[in-house]
């Protein structure tokens, strides 16, 4: 082979590797952690994008779950001053506040910090992109912020083995979950796996009684189980006057209570998410603006 078919091979290689160099996806960027406090964990491209308007309610609106409230807010509160405190499951009824809490329970530990005192970040996983959450917690871990990771309705159907790998970032791998990041997830069932999943799993199980501890303890990786039910007439309508007074809305009390109570009728539950809805639909009749 002469030298001259060499050069030309090696001019052809470089070529191609150039070519394969292009195809190849780029590194993403480094996500820039002081430019929000919260943070949505896009999967796809490996990166945080920062959220810098985030949609939540004031603490002091979320009506009906005081106890809940004060015991979050307490972990969260531990958490951010680098004490020891658990992942948190929020499970229960629909559209009591459960995501509402989280959102506001982080913006209220943040505004109680002092000057100079490092705020904490919120970081939202989608329920889709669990399996990459090993990922996401190797790029947190060497931070010197302090994390929440947040799930909105999470839960796990069938056939769906994703479940493992929150197990196992959560306590059980061999890393851990690093000390900088903590899981709060909401969701409607208390065990996050359909009930008939798990009667499966146990008529079809050599030990029935393994194979249910094994699908249960999924929920044993939280710490905390806080509770949401249905909320009385009473704080509904405490609810729906909150909102009318944070929001400038002047109606006549017993006008406001009417229209909240057939509201909930006609939707056929009451929760804080009714509330919220007949507020936006109050607050359009009048052609009031809502606050920000």
């Amino acid at each position: 082979m002469t030298d001259k078919t060499l050069e030309t091979l090696a001019e052809k290689l470089d070529l191609l590797i150039e070519v394969v160099g292009r195809l190849a996806p780029p590194n993403p960027p480094a996500a820039d952690l002081a430019a929000a406090d919260c943070f949505v964990w896009s999967s796809e491209q490996g990166v945080l994008e920062p959220v810098h308007r985030v949609n939540r309610v004031d603490i002091g609106l979320i009506r009906g779950v005081d106890r809940v409230r004060d015991i979050l807010i307490d972990n969260t509160e531990r958490f951010a001053a680098g004490l020891p405190a658990n992942n948190v499951l929020l499970w229960g009824a629909r559209g009591m506040g459960k995501s509402s809490l989280v959102k506001a329970v982080h913006a209220s530990v943040n505004a109680a910090l002092k000057t100079g005192e490092t705020p904490l970040k919120l970081v939202e996983i989608h329920r889709e992109d669990i399996d990459t959450l090993p990922k996401l917690m190797g790029l947190l871990k060497s931070a010197h912020w302090r994390f929440i990771l947040f799930c909105d309705d999470l839960s796990f159907d069938h056939d769906d083995t994703s479940y493992k790998s929150l197990k196992a970032a959560l306590e059980g791998g061999v890393e851990g979950r690093p000390a900088n990041v903590i899981f709060y997830a909401t969701s409607n069932r208390r065990h996050l796996l359909p009930r008939d999943m798990i009667d499966n799993e146990r008529s079809t199980a050599i030990n029935p009684g393994e194979a249910v501890e094994e699908k249960v303890s999924l929920s044993d990786r939280f710490g905390l189980w806080l509770g949401f039910h249905k909320c009385s007439q009473d704080e509904y309508l405490d609810m729906i006057e909150g909102y009318a007074s944070y929001h400038g809305l002047e109606v006549n009390p017993e006008r406001l209570r009417a229209e909240a109570l057939e509201w909930a009728t006609t939707r056929g539950s009451r929760s804080g998410r009714v509330a919220w809805q007949f507020t936006q639909d109050l607050a359009g009749r009048l052609g009031k603006p809502l606050r920000d």
